[in-house]
């Protein structure tokens, strides 16, 4: 596969993930905040994610190796769809205790997926770049860019997505699309 196919497809990729991923971010904020959480809780159900994520990130770069680029990138998305379907079978008669444990650890999974798939893809374009360091340089900076934007329009999707098809729908048509993204 040539540097700028493995560049595109790896963008894609991760363009499917990172909007999926913002998404889901507003989609647990909003539809918790609705429910009546409290500030505290709200944050409290971050806090795995963001945790996870250090942790993803400490292995990410030996995965990889051991692993293989590819294999990391599906692995991560895996993991998204995963935290996705996961997400999707809270129960509404759950106690409010039960529910926060379940979706902390559900955006634990989330938070996982997260950064083993942003170490993949950046992992990616730096063993794709033949252009030499000028051109590396140039993709991972807009790569860096192009991701905040998709992130951006997650959130914007993730309001969308509630609003229209309500919670669990939204998480299923998110892993519908990852899979889509998956599969392709």
């Amino acid at each position: 596969m040539s540097a700028v196919r493995n560049y595109a497809v790896v963008t894609a990729s991760y363009w499917g993930f990172t909007l999926t991923d913002g998404a889901l971010r507003m989609l647990v904020l909003l539809h918790f905040y609705q429910l009546g959480y409290t500030p505290f809780t709200l944050a409290m159900l971050f806090l795995l994610y963001e945790t996870a994520g250090i942790f993803a990130n400490l292995g990410g770069g030996w995965l990889a190796s051991r692993f293989g680029i590819p294999r990391m990138l599906a692995i991560g998305l895996g993991l998204q769809i995963a935290g996705l379907l996961m997400l999707s079978a809270l129960n509404p008669n759950w106690g409010a205790a039960a529910s926060v444990a379940w979706v902390v650890a559900a955006q634990g999974v989330a938070g996982i997926a997260k950064d083993i798939t942003k170490t993949a893809s950046k992992s990616a374009i730096k063993a794709s770049s033949a252009g030499g360091s000028g051109q590396l340089f140039r993709w991972v900076a807009w790569f860096t860019r192009s991701k905040n934007a998709v992130k951006g329009a997650g959130f914007f999707v993730g309001g969308v997505l509630l609003q229209c098809a309500g919670f669990a729908p939204a998480l299923w048509l998110m892993a519908g699309l990852l899979a889509l993204v998956l599969a392709g």
